[in-house]
């Protein structure tokens, strides 16, 4: 069993890895993609929140879907039509195709993300550590490979299809193969029949409802606030109000995607040494910090130490707001899919974060300044600290002298779970 949670591990890490190639690649060549089928500025951010609004559709769908399916086979399946998609956008040559190629995409990736935070909790609670930060560690890689791809395509003014292509001819077959090995966290009861499947049905029953999920609903929302307004806005900030270069504006995403990387590599050691209390706390007052440090940042250089301090800060909290979402729900339900329909839940206020915080922070620039704008996503991940304590039963669970899980329980529906 504990090469099957290994292979399991590996399998799924490759998964978030592919997961942060493809969209690196989509958001880094919007512009070319623009250019490519000549939509309009008024018409682009049509584009751009459909694929979220459709993401946050994706993930409720593959909510119900769990009851009779597996997570692992929707990841399984999922991935390919996102990679597929990516490749459309590309290849297409007419606005319709571009539309059905990003609503293929946007669905597909709201499977997709749910399906993998299913499968990194259930396994998570198998291993008895936390382990959920390696996870989304990968994805930041591949997020970093991705936008570096996307860069040597701009470079060579590649078209977007040369880039795609070799991209989904390694990523989709080695994922195929890879998920063999998905570890799921019931055993097999769903989808094993009638009672798998009404076993499932009552899983996914009361306790784990939005009531009971708000606190960590508003967590994963702010920290996605956070997150897409350094995506959005570090290069306009840096050039336009700190008066750096347009080279060096490229640079804080870069650095802050590296210290995200690096914070997620190391952060599961800290949740195993210090419970994820302490870290979601320490993390969100780093990046409390890191938005300050920008707001009043008196030249460039200063502030890339703030999106450095926005990179270590906010790379906890999504990984430990999944964690701890499987956990209350197996706490407070402990049926076979409870876990699963409060993960996905909880990955519709990702793409919630992700639509209020690019706007919300250009409106506030426009009517007021961006110093200013800045303010309101460090309060808004301050208000973090106030529900740390919605993380406290993962880190008594998962922290240093604690009873791991027999090997033996993994696989047997809720208590593998």
């Amino acid at each position: 069993m504990t090469d099957v949670l290994r292979r399991g591990r590996v399998s799924l890490a490759f998964g978030f890895f592919a997961q942060g190639v493809a969209f690196a690649l989509l958001v880094t060549r919007i512009p070319a993609i623009q250019d490519r089928y000549g939509v309009s500025d008024a018409l682009l951010p049509v584009f751009l929140a459909a694929v979220p609004v459709l993401a946050g559709v994706g993930s409720v769908a593959t909510g119900r879907l769990v009851r009779r399916v597996r997570p692992s086979r929707l990841l399984r399946w999922s991935q390919p039509v996102v990679l597929l998609a990516l490749l459309g956008v590309g290849a297409g040559d007419r606005v319709a195709v571009l539309a059905v190629a990003l609503a293929a995409f946007g669905l597909a990736v709201g499977a997709l993300d749910a399906s993998m935070n299913m499968l990194g909790v259930s396994l998570q609670r198998s291993y008895g550590r936390s382990i959920m930060l390696g996870f989304h560690a990968t994805y930041s890689l591949g997020g970093i490979l991705g936008a570096s791809l996307a860069w040597v395509g701009a470079h060579w003014d590649l078209a977007l299809w040369v880039l795609y292509l070799p991209v989904v001819v390694v990523l989709l077959p080695a994922a195929l193969v890879g998920s063999r090995w998905y570890v799921d966290g019931d055993g097999g009861v769903r989808a094993g029949g009638a009672a798998g499947a009404e076993g499932a049905r009552e899983g996914l029953g009361a306790g784990v409802g939005l009531k009971v999920l708000l606190p960590l609903c508003l967590v994963m929302t702010f920290a996605y606030i956070g997150d897409s307004t350094v995506s959005n806005w570090s290069a306009k900030y840096l050039q336009d109000v700190l008066g750096g270069s347009e080279q060096l504006a490229t640079v804080p995403y870069n650095v802050y995607m590296v210290t995200t990387l690096v914070g997620r590599a190391v952060g599961d050691l800290g949740v195993r040494r210090f419970g994820a209390v302490a870290v979601v706390r320490g993390g969100a007052v780093v990046a409390a910090g890191g938005f300050a440090v920008v707001a009043g940042a008196p030249g460039a250089w200063v502030g890339m130490l703030g999106f450095t301090l926005l990179g270590l800060g906010l790379c906890v909290l999504v990984p430990q707001t999944f964690a701890a979402a499987g956990r209350l729900a197996a706490e407070r339900d402990g049926r076979p899919g409870a876990s699963d329909a409060a993960v996905a839940r909880l990955n519709v206020f990702n793409y919630v974060g992700f639509l209020i915080g690019s706007p919300l922070v250009g409106a506030l620039g426009d009517a007021w300044s961006y110093r200013g704008a800045m303010l309101v996503p460090m309060v808004l991940v301050l208000v973090t600290v106030v529900y740390a304590r919605s993380f406290e039963a993962e880190a008594d669970r998962y922290g240093g002298g604690h009873e791991r899980p027999r090997t033996a329980d993994v696989g047997r529906g809720s208590n593998g779970l």
